[in-house]
């Protein structure tokens, strides 16, 4: 199965910008579900941004949109979430999700990563006011 790590965690305060990094073990040419979720301690996991690489559409959680920005860099089998005025409320520990070699049945990203539930060991971001 394709391992995934993340990077690019930090510290900023409100309004600023940081750019989350995700990659994975092994490039996939097989088209499938790359995203990032977070989860604040006490908290549910949440889905923040997701891609299909067949066809590089994303969806994104309404608290995100028109902020988070996910992409995908091929040649460096990385995606990223670029992440801009940024709130307080973002605060969290950002984990990173890829469905690549899972042969099981089709599900809407969000709900396919969650199911397959493998997750990297997550980068931190805290978001001062």
């Amino acid at each position: 199965q394709v391992q995934v790590q993340e990077s690019g965690g930090g510290s900023v305060q409100a309004g600023g910008s940081l750019r989350l990094s995700c990659t994975a073990s092994e490039y996939t040419n097989t088209a499938h579900c790359i995203g990032w979720f977070r989860q604040v301690p006490g908290k549910e996991r949440e889905g923040v941004a997701v891609l299909y690489t067949g066809s590089r559409s994303t969806v994104y959680a309404d608290s995100v949109k028109g902020r988070f920005t996910i992409s995908q860099y091929n040649a460096k089998n990385t995606v990223y979430l670029q992440m801009d005025n940024l709130k307080p409320e973002d605060t969290a520990t950002y984990y990173c999700a890829s469905s690549a070699g899972y042969g099981g049945s089709w599900s809407p990203c969000f709900t396919l990563l969650e199911k397959i539930n493998r997750w990297g060991q997550g980068t931190p971001v805290t978001v001062s006011s």
